[in-house]
């Protein structure tokens, strides 16, 4: 079983790891994944989960977790935190500026108020202000000391350690100046860091501010599904149409949708038609016709037709709140590139507060500096290096990244295939659905006489539900035919159908019910042999005993198959057809789609093992296909990719679902893998050089070498936005284009 909950208090990389550790050992939990994005613990055992053990575990890490409420949506949960953080930032920049101005000002050539003027009688004075001015700086940012020394004295010390640390000395050591300073001794005005204290924790709140007012975007795409859904529907109830909300209702009910309307839920058209425009599911703009027996989803919104329609799924089991709780899952996972953060992060705040210590006495001990200048090397070292930037480059862009797949009709299951899809070498495809629309169309008609052999095989073909035959009935109806009348209708197994249309005994069938019959198909023999060479079926058409015409039957290609396949060529993936199909039929597809590794009558359970052989050949592999006999070899692939319009348990064992039936959404779904990875790699990179160029700088090198020396006030800027930079280039991803 899988849970989910709500984790509060994390802040970075190292408070992931320290959440996972505790949750990880506890005997009943098999997988445990923190995500710092979305803030979001989820716990997979075989076992069944016990909550008290879990809920101690986190608080005794320093986090306090809660149980995810699935009535409170991420937007209001965001909004709720972005509001507390304004509030937090706008209090303390009210004490933090007036003290900014007070210990500055002189320095910026601002005029100074000489009743707290840092000299003289004034000091002690000019010392009370600043505490007065700071302790409510951190009163309301007294999270980072609750969080912070919580984590440090249980050994698993996090951003908020460091900060806490940072601050918490310099204030210590401001009031150490400040007990001088009420002693007569003025000249302790010069070793006071009270500003720093406080400019050091509201630009951090600033920081945070702005990261999760970014962080809000990255979600942008759940927010936009969630504002699909209907919140009331036309619903007939007690013999009269009412206004119901959606909540109430049920499976069954007739539903009323009009013009410009959303579709309330999934279901059915009874009467009327339309057309729909299901592009926020499917990623396809251009609207779809719908009629009568048509299947709608609910969110789509309706044209200019008025239809009536029938409930088939409500609630979460529709078509839009099964792609919600997709894309929530993949933004709540882990791509294996995170393992790279997290074990850098597990080391990373300890040695940060090694390096610190380190600098300080070797300012003060080694070089001969002041406490002082010891002091601010190393508050400097503690507050640039928190891996904040770190924690968030992994799973923003893969928030980004699912995201702007969905918009396109994409929907990855979770972070590790989002990745993975970019590895891929070989595209093993299924045909019948896949590469081909997946069912019989008239490819041809062929005339032998002045008579329309399509209109009496079809008026025989209409009382069976043969697919061969559905093929011909919709070629029937497409060209505007009524039915004539039919009798004396006869199935004859293994060979075709027999009836009496208006008189006329009507034979269709393959050439052997012909040959039985005394019926010459010479006339045919040209057309006939031309469309078994292209793997078409062949229907032919007796009227009293004489052949009519000739009517082939294929599974069509679909539009954007050679194209696309040509694309995937050009990008350098080995393409493989596998089908149950003959040899004949499977090849003639192949060769006008250009794929030249054909595997042809393959039985269900063997798609498997070919998946297999190629895996072992150091392959590799995606599986694309849509039925239920694709079901083993999806999911034995490195990637299993459904067609979203396929079998229920095609798309269950597959890794990535293709809501269009199109394979150009193959294409964006690799691309926005290699964009999304690509995205991940540079955030690291940048988490990383910040880190390895800004500690340096903030341990004096530079100063070293006749350099400036970081005020620990611009290393907390520095920190603070290395984070939002982060976020900023995550949300790049949305500006890529996806059709290169």
């Amino acid at each position: 079983m899988k849970a989910e909950y709500l984790v509060e208090g994390m802040t970075c990389a190292s408070c992931v790891a320290n959440v996972e550790k505790a949750v990880q050992k506890l005997d009943f939990v098999d997988k445990a994944v923190v995500n710092l994005a979305t803030e979001k613990l989820t716990v997979e055992t075989e076992h069944s989960i016990k909550e008290e053990a879990l809920f101690k575990a986190v608080e005794e890490a320093g986090y306090h977790l809660k149980t995810a409420d699935p009535l409170e949506s991420p937007e209001k949960r965001e909004e709720q935190k972005l509001q507390t953080l304004k509030r937090r930032l706008a209090y303390s920049s009210l004490f933090t500026l007036p003290l900014f101005y007070i210990t500055m000002g002189s320095m910026l050539g601002l005029p100074i108020f000489e009743v707290l003027a840092p000299h003289g009688s004034s000091s002690w004075r000019y010392a009370l202000a600043n505490i007065a001015l700071t302790l409510p700086v951190m009163f309301l940012n007294r999270q980072f000391y609750v969080s912070g020394f919580k984590a440090l004295l249980k050994g698993h010390p996090n951003m908020d350690s460091l900060v806490a640390l940072a601050t918490s000395a310099a204030f210590i050591y401001s009031l150490y100046g400040s007990y001088h300073i009420f002693n007569g001794h003025h000249h302790f005005v010069h070793e006071l860091y009270f500003e720093s204290v406080a400019v050091i924790l509201t630009l951090i709140t600033l920081g945070k501010y702005f990261e999760a007012l970014s962080k809000g975007k990255t979600s942008q795409t759940i927010k936009k599904l969630m504002q699909l859904s209907a919140k009331t529907a036309h619903v007939f109830r007690d013999e009269m149409w009412q206004d119901l909300p959606i909540e109430a209702v049920e499976v069954g009910d007739r539903l009323l949708v009009k013009p410009e309307e959303k579709i309330p839920v999934d279901g059915v058209i009874v009467t009327g038609q339309s057309a729909i425009d299901e592009s926020m599911l499917t990623g396809e703009p251009i609207p779809v016709d719908k009629s009568k027996d048509s299947l709608v989803y609910g969110g789509s919104i309706n044209g200019q037709g008025l239809i009536e329609m029938t409930a088939q799924k409500v609630g979460s089991e529709t078509l839009l709140a099964q792609i919600i709780h997709l894309v929530e899952e993949a933004q709540g996972t882990k791509a294996p590139i995170a393992k790279i953060a997290d074990k850098v992060s597990a080391i990373f705040v300890p040695l940060v507060m090694v390096l610190a210590l380190l600098t300080g006495l070797f300012w003060f001990v080694i070089m001969g500096e002041s406490f002082s200048f010891a002091l601010t090397t190393a508050l400097a070292v503690l507050v640039i290096a928190c891996p904040c930037a770190l924690g968030l480059a992994t799973p923003t862009a893969i928030m980004v990244g699912t995201g702007l797949a969905a918009e396109n009709g994409i929907l990855y299951k979770n972070g590790e295939s989002l990745e993975l899809a970019h590895q891929v070498d070989t595209l093993v495809f299924d045909k019948t659905g896949t590469v081909t629309q997946g069912h019989p169309q008239v490819a041809a008609v062929y005339n032998y006489g002045d008579e329309d052999s399509l209109f009496w095989a079809s008026a025989v073909e209409n009382l069976s539900q043969h697919p061969i035959s559905r093929a011909l009935v919709d070629e029937f109806v497409e060209k505007g035919y009524a039915f004539p009348e039919v009798e004396a209708f006869h199935s004859l197994a293994g060979y075709g159908l027999k009836g009496n249309v208006l008189g006329q005994e009507i034979l269709i069938g393959n050439q052997a019910l012909m040959l039985e019959a005394g019926i010459s198909v010479e006339a045919a023999e040209n057309d006939g042999q031309t469309a078994s060479q292209q793997g078409q079926s062949l229907v032919y058409v007796a009227k009293n005993q004489t052949l009519l015409g000739l009517i082939t039957v294929a599974d069509q290609i679909k539009s954007d198959s050679p194209k696309s396949l040509s694309k995937l060529k050009s990008l350098g993936y080995q393409l493989i057809m596998l089908t149950g199909d003959n040899e004949q039929t499977a090849q003639t597809v192949a060769q006008q789609l250009g794929i030249n590794q054909v595997m042809s009558q393959v039985l269900p359970d063997q798609k498997a093992d070919v998946i297999a052989k190629l895996k072992a050949k150091g392959h590799r592999v995606a599986m694309i296909g849509d039925g239920i006999n694709d079901a083993p070899a999806l999911a034995l692939a490195d990637i299993g990719i459904a067609m979203g319009q396929g079998a229920d348990i095609a798309i269950e064992s597959a890794d990535v679902v293709l809501m269009q039936q199109e394979l150009s959404s193959l294409v964006k779904s690799l691309r926005i893998s290699q964009l999304t990875l690509s995205t991940i790699k540079e955030n690291l990179f940048w988490a990383f050089i910040y880190n390895i160029l800004a500690i340096p700088v903030a341990m004096g090198v530079l100063y070293l070498f006749g350099g400036p020396l970081l005020n620990p006030m611009l290393a907390g800027l520095a920190m603070s936005f290395s984070s939002v930079s982060v976020v900023l280039n995550a949300l790049r991803l949305k500006m890529r284009k996806v059709n290169k």
